[in-house]
């Protein structure tokens, strides 16, 4: 069966609802990094001891989850709905085709890998 990965950058205060979201579609791990970006946001100015700076980089979380190519619709909806505002900065999702899972411990292959 085919693997696929899905990689969405959200903004951090999602990330619970996110997880949840695809937990309840049957999603058994993911992987979450902290990471600093930009996007059409462009950052924002802050003042800072009276001077003021541009913060270039944002703070986000991306989500990384390897799964079936039957879920991926589903995870993909899932994560849009728990993850919007509605507002810029909300983030992106990226979808790539997995050529090959193993579980290390096991040496499991595939789907049964994940």
């Amino acid at each position: 069966m085919a693997l696929s990965k899905i990689e969405a950058i959200i903004k951090p205060f999602k990330l619970e609802e996110v997880k949840e979201a695809l937990t309840e579609i049957g999603v058994a791990g993911l992987t979450v990094t902290e990471v600093k970006g930009f996007g059409r946001q462009k950052g924002h100015t802050e003042i800072y001891r009276g001077s003021e700076y541009t913060v270039d980089f944002l703070p986000k979380v991306k989500i990384e989850v390897v799964l079936p190519e039957t879920m991926v619709a589903k995870a993909v909806d899932a994560i849009i709905k728990s993850a919007k505002t509605g507002k810029i900065g909300d983030g992106k999702i990226f979808v790539f085709p997995i050529q090959e899972a193993i579980r290390i411990r096991t040496e499991e292959r595939g789907e049964h890998a994940i």
